[in-house]
């Protein structure tokens, strides 16, 4: 079974797992996180039901019950965890992967993050070595009947933002759930019949090329802003009044015109090693705010954010964490509270592009993968280059390096999921940003494939 990760349990349906792995799956995670009762939601994916039966039958076979919350977001999942105080849940979603993808997400009290670091390794070994020897007296499955209470729940956070022309697609992935219910008759909402084959586009809101239907219907028909979700609804990303994508870091210093602005200087903020300088300077400057940078991923950031009781936070791939959400992360909810700013920005004659510009003051070179032999060898050889260098402002050693500098910095990691070394660089200039760029391929790709 190959669809164990950092952060979760995915992979290609019937290639990296099947649905004995996933019974197994189901007849150990209650023994593993000492309950008789788990949540369980999925989305709208082809395979999903015949993995929400395997994963019952475990969990019924090992004489726990199943509550099922049907159809729903991932953030839906966390918020009903907390809420209805359970000790362990599991979503049944591959994200932004696409079709023939799919996984489990798992959950304990208060909708911490099970990761492999802290519980994900011990099951695999569960699934692997331990016997199955079914209960006598089996679980019961629990209906739950929970969409409205949780749409009341994010309503919290819907302002009157009728002064805005929106555009939102749904990937027909789980936003469309709510989509209506929240953002109203006015959008213009496309891909929002819920299609676990996903007809329209993939559902990753990071691939370009996923982009341009909502690129295309902000520019013709002069939306304000654009909003479009992964599968799960647990990611979101925007694309502004020009139909320019909008890095997601970028987000994270707009939410402080949300957060921030009646708050004490030193409040707290989260953000991943890949955030843009210009993010973390616009928010210290502007807010007087604490900017906390941390590990990329769910299972670290969730739990970060609880443990410096920060007030909110975001990550480069489009994830939004709240402290008021049980310190998870919300596309929808994110969605609402950019939506409150835009709106509040243009009754003040601002449009979104032009704070934007404010805050990505900073050349970027994106991500760059290197399919490497030895990918630690090839970091090593980079931190030996530039760790004495006099204008070295910032050096962090988790997950991956980053190196800031006066006027440039660098980030580079290993990915979790594949093969690669990921790079990101940013520097003051354009030319900058190619010296440097250009050094550091030729530091790396000494340790290329060949």
């Amino acid at each position: 079974m190959n669809a164990f990760h950092a952060y979760d349990i995915r992979g290609v349906y019937h290639e990296d797992f099947d649905k004995d792995d996933v019974y197994r799956i189901g007849y150990f995670l209650p023994v593993l996180l000492k309950t008789d009762k788990i949540l369980v939601g999925r989305d709208v994916r082809i395979s999903s039901p015949e993995l929400f039966e395997a994963l019952c039958n475990g969990i019924l076979d090992c004489g726990a019950s199943v509550y099922d919350a049907g159809l729903t977001t991932t953030p839906m999942v966390y918020f009903l965890t907390s809420t209805h105080k359970f000790e362990a849940s599991v979503m049944i979603t591959a994200s932004h992967n696409s079709r023939e993808y799919n996984g489990l997400k798992v959950s304990k009290k208060n909708a911490l993050p099970v990761g492999y670091d802290n519980g994900l390794a011990e099951l695999k070994r569960m699934m692997e070595e331990e016997p199955i020897v079914p209960a006598l007296v089996k679980g019961k499955v629990y209906s739950m009947s929970v969409k409205a209470e949780y749409a009341l729940f994010l309503k919290t956070y819907k302002s009157d933002f009728s002064n805005l022309k929106l555009a939102v697609d749904c990937s027909n992935g789980m936003a469309a759930l709510f989509s209506r219910d929240l953002f109203g008759k006015g959008p213009l909402v496309i891909n929002d019949k819920m299609d676990g084959s996903f007809p329209a586009h993939d559902p990753n809101p990071l691939d370009v090329k996923n982009l341009a239907g909502l690129q295309q219907l902000v520019e013709r028909e002069g939306c304000d802003l654009g909003v479009i979700f992964d599968g799960d609804a647990d990611r979101c990303v925007f694309v502004d009044e020009k139909g320019r994508f909008v890095s997601p870091d970028l987000m994270i210093a707009l939410m402080g015109h949300y957060f921030l602005e009646d708050q004490p200087a030193g409040t707290k903020v989260l953000v991943d090693l890949r955030t843009s300088k210009g993010v973390v300077e616009y928010l210290q400057a502007k807010f007087s705010a604490d900017v906390h940078v941390w590990r990329v991923g769910r299972a670290y950031a969730a739990l970060k954010l609880r443990e410096i009781d920060g007030l909110y936070g975001g990550e480069l791939a489009g994830h939004y964490y709240f402290k008021d959400f049980f310190f998870s992360d919300s596309g929808l909810m994110a969605a609402l509270i950019i939506m409150d700013v835009v709106s509040r920005l243009k009754k003040q004659g601002v449009a979104l592009s032009q704070v934007l510009d404010e805050i990505a003051v900073y050349q970027n070179s994106g991500e760059v993968n290197f399919k490497l032999d030895k990918k630690q060898e090839a970091m090593d050889a980079l931190k030996q280059r530039y760790e004495k260098e006099p204008d070295l402002e910032h050096f962090y050693d988790f997950d991956g390096y980053r190196m800031d500098f006066k006027d440039w910095w660098v980030n580079v990691r290993m990915s979790n999921t594949e093969p690669y070394l990921r790079l990101i660089l940013e520097a003051s200039s354009s030319k900058l940003l190619d010296e440097k760029l250009a050094e550091i391929k030729g530091i790396i790709t000494r340790f290329a494939v060949k």
